[in-house]
């Protein structure tokens, strides 16, 4: 792919779009393309999050670990972004991601990441409203499982 179509790929991501396109040829020129296969792994959970994901070809599975071991709570599909959390909030990474089929991907380091946040508020408010919809979606998920959850008796 060339420069100009990972600039225009990045530009149909909303959390881009307000970019100015040379900054988003800076972005194109210095995130890191890498591919993965079925099965690969592009981050697991518990790790250090020195990086964000965008998936630009393909799909992935975020897993979470729990007692009854790993669940799928979402799947990532072509213009999804992953990885920020950790980045942001400076914490180890909340979920596995996992190729669901053979996934190609924009990696942005941790450092560059910060730069653009820095230097383009709006695109701070594009990744609030992405965790406000994921909080949502999670939060809808949970009260979905308490309601088919059996109520036990009280004593």
């Amino acid at each position: 792919m060339s420069l100009q179509q990972d600039v225009d790929l990045l530009r149909n991501i909303p959390l881009f779009s307000k970019i100015e396109p040379s900054k988003l040829k800076l972005l194109a020129f210095t995130a890191e393309r890498l591919t993965f296969n079925v099965g690969d792994v592009l981050c697991h959970q518990g790790d250090e999050g020195d990086s964000a994901y965008i998936i630009i070809a393909g799909e992935a599975d975020v897993l979470v670990d729990t007692d009854s071991g790993q669940v799928t709570v979402a799947t990532l599909k072509t213009n999804d972004f992953v990885g920020e959390t950790a980045i942001l909030c400076d914490v180890p990474r909340t979920a596995t991601v996992k190729a669901k089929s053979d996934v190609e991907t924009l990696m942005i380091s941790k450092d560059l990441f910060f730069q653009l946040v820095c230097q383009f508020p709006s695109m701070s408010i594009e990744i609030m409203r992405e965790l406000a919809r994921r909080v949502e979606r999670t939060t809808a998920q949970l009260r979905e499982a308490v309601s088919q959850r059996p109520v036990e008796p009280r004593n």
